[in-house]
């Protein structure tokens, strides 16, 4: 079975919208992809922390999927990160209620050797330096690094963010992010300034309006987002796209265009099924032949003849 390597946070979240709340379920970036991954016929693998009220019931989460906790440091004298967001009735904006690093905040990576074979590497939306950090443990590099990040590191720590694009391959950013980091407002011109910093691939998510895939050679995919009659929750659906899309990848054991493209659909399956219930509530019971059931869906949205 193919390995994927995850590293990034976890973290426990309380979450309200207008469809009901929850004050403590399992959160964090790698949570949401590797159950978004599990799906895929792979190993995920987790990268993390966590402290000492982080009991077996949340590891069980993990592991009844297939996932490999190895990696996750228990900290027996601090809490587990915690956050906590409420959002409006439209469900595109959301308000941080509160933030608590906690162990997380000197978090240090180190890979197990058990990760050292993973085909594919992501990094979840952490600072650029431990990003660096984990890349450099690998002993033989992944055939694939994904990296995502954020407008905050853009703005605290440009230099350091620079380097660790130059360290990998896929850069999964939204489309103001894109802006920012080009210094271009032209999508096209924007993609194509960021792939010139040494990515094979740039993924730019458009939240409810799809995704678009630009490869260094010149190629571009335009994902459609499906139209869901039940969202209950975004918060993750940026993880589990990039969960779906790894996942997809460490399957197939290939990074070329065309499995690429067809991973940017797996990404938009698993994200769009985040959406339909708390947290990772969905991603808990999800199945392959779910996502079987909603790639057709996605096919539907994209076929016609002219």
């Amino acid at each position: 079975m193919n390995k994927l390597a995850i590293a990034g946070s976890l973290a426990f979240d309380a979450i309200e919208t207008p469809f009901g709340k929850r004050e403590k379920i399992i959160g964090g970036a790698t949570p949401y992809i590797a159950l978004s991954a599990s799906n895929f016929g792979v190993k995920p693998q987790i990268i993390s922390v966590v402290g000492n009220d982080f009991t077996q019931e949340y590891f069980d989460v993990l592991h009844n999927k297939g996932i490999d906790t190895e990696g996750v440091k228990i900290d027996q004298n601090n809490k587990t990160m915690f956050w906590a967001g409420v959002y409006n009735t439209d469900m595109n904006q959301r308000k941080t209620l509160k933030t608590e690093l906690n162990c997380f905040e000197t978090f240090s990576p180190e890979v197990p050797q058990s990760y050292q074979e993973a085909e594919v590497l992501m990094l979840g939306n952490i600072t650029p330096k431990i990003q660096q950090s984990v890349i450099k443990q690998f002993k033989k590099r992944p055939k694939l690094i994904v990296m995502d990040t954020m407008n905050f590191w853009m703005d605290i720590a440009l230099q350091d963010l620079e380097e660790t694009i130059s360290m990998v391959d896929v850069l999964t950013i939204n489309d103001e992010e894109a802006f920012q980091l080009s210094g271009e407002f032209v999508l096209l011109k924007a993609a194509k300034k960021i792939l010139a910093k040494g990515l094979k691939y740039l993924i730019i998510k458009k939240g409810s309006n799809g995704a678009l895939l630009f490869s260094n050679d010149g190629r571009i995919f335009s994902a459609p987002a499906l139209i869901l009659d039940t969202v209950v929750d975004p918060t993750g659906a940026g993880d589990s796209f990039a969960g779906g899309f790894t996942g997809y990848i460490a399957s197939k054991g290939k990074t070329d265009f065309e499995t690429v493209k067809a991973a940017v659909i797996a990404g938009s399956v698993t994200g769009s099924f985040c959406c339909e219930k708390f947290g990772t509530e969905n991603l808990q019971q999800l199945t392959p032949n779910d996502i079987s059931q909603r790639v057709k869906q996605f096919e539907e949205l994209t076929k016609f003849n002219f």
